[in-house]
């Protein structure tokens, strides 16, 4: 049975009740009509109090395509939105990467290449690091995250073809890892419809993955395709990683989870179609954030905040303070 705890938390499971704490909350904390401009990134910086995040594709009248990218500084009341000027062509998924860099992933364009681009946080100047797997240029790369190894591990589906922006794709919808000291790049997982977020749980020992095959990049919905969390176990062999043991870990039942992030319990975070939903590291749904519209991706903060991005609204939540995201240790 599950119950409401004010407007915009339901509790599935008794453990939820110590995650959002006796003092959660949700509050608007910017809003753009004009257009999608808080659907995906999310990568806070809590050196200088500052988030990026990336719109939805965005159509202008002679049908040329874009993405903006919003730095938002949270140090002002109301916060402060500024688009900033790089040459990240369609970027989506981002992670912290270094002090006062950002890790993008950029769907590409028909004419430049998706892959994995280092931003600066100082100047927005950006550089390809990672365009093709041996020559083949990737399909729309989404996701992305870092193990503590330094390797680069992100998500590759066939988004941008659909949505008229990629060539045809040239690879399967798979999940690539990347080492940038060495240059080496492997396939580590395949059998998905459409690979998107990816996070490692807080020992790195499970790889989680979502695959939103149910929705297709020109909007065709088809409710018996996917719409999951897939597990996998990392392990060694011969001295270097593999992905093992793939299991189903949850199945999203509003939409599609998006985003996915742990928190320091090992609980799994996912932007769903009602909102983030919780599960435990077991898989036993624990409770939703509803958040009207749905939420592509999200990011924690400290002191248990999180940044949920509600296309034309970008949210803080406040879960109990104790609560830490994974990625910001």
């Amino acid at each position: 049975m599950s119950t409401t705890h004010g407007a915009f938390f339901q509790i599935h499971d008794q453990r939820f009740s110590a995650i959002i704490g006796p003092s959660s909350s949700v509050s608007l904390l910017a809003e753009h009509q004009d257009y999608a401009f808080a659907h995906e990134a999310g990568v806070f910086f809590p050196d200088t109090n500052c988030l990026y995040i990336t719109s939805n594709r965005c159509v202008s009248r002679d049908n040329q395509q874009r993405v903006h990218i919003t730095r938002v500084d949270l140090n002002h009341d109301p916060v402060t939105c500024e688009e900033i000027s790089t040459d990240i062509p369609m970027a989506n998924g981002g992670i912290n990467y270094g002090h006062d860099h950002v890790l993008f992933c950029a769907q590409g364009f028909m004419t430049e290449p998706s892959g994995l681009y280092r931003m600066s946080t100082v100047s927005h100047k950006a550089h390809l690091l990672k365009g093709d797997f041996f020559g083949r240029p990737f399909n729309s790369v989404n996701d992305v995250v870092v193990h503590t190894d330094g390797s680069i591990w992100f998500t590759d589906p066939i988004y941008g073809s659909e949505q008229g922006y990629r060539p045809p794709p040239c690879l399967p919808s798979q999940v690539y890892r990347y080492c940038p000291t060495d240059g080496s790049i492997r396939a580590m997982a395949d059998g998905f419809g459409r690979p998107n977020g990816i996070c490692f749980s807080p020992d790195e020992k499970i790889v989680y993955i979502t695959d939103t095959d149910r929705v297709h990049g020109d909007g065709n919905v088809d409710n018996q395709r996917a719409s999951s969390i897939y597990a996998f176990d990392l392990s060694t062999y011969h001295g270097e990683p593999f992905l093992i043991n793939r299991r189903l870990f949850a199945f999203a039942d509003h939409g599609i989870p998006d985003g996915i992030k742990c928190d320091l319990e090992g609980n799994v975070y996912s932007g769903c179609g009602d909102g983030i939903n919780v599960w435990s590291p077991g898989g036993v749904l624990l409770g939703r954030i509803l958040i009207d519209g749905g939420v592509a991706n999200f990011c924690f903060g400290t002191n248990g905040d999180i940044f949920a991005l509600n296309e034309h609204r970008l949210w803080r939540v406040q879960l109990g303070s104790h609560v830490k995201g994974a990625l910001l240790k």
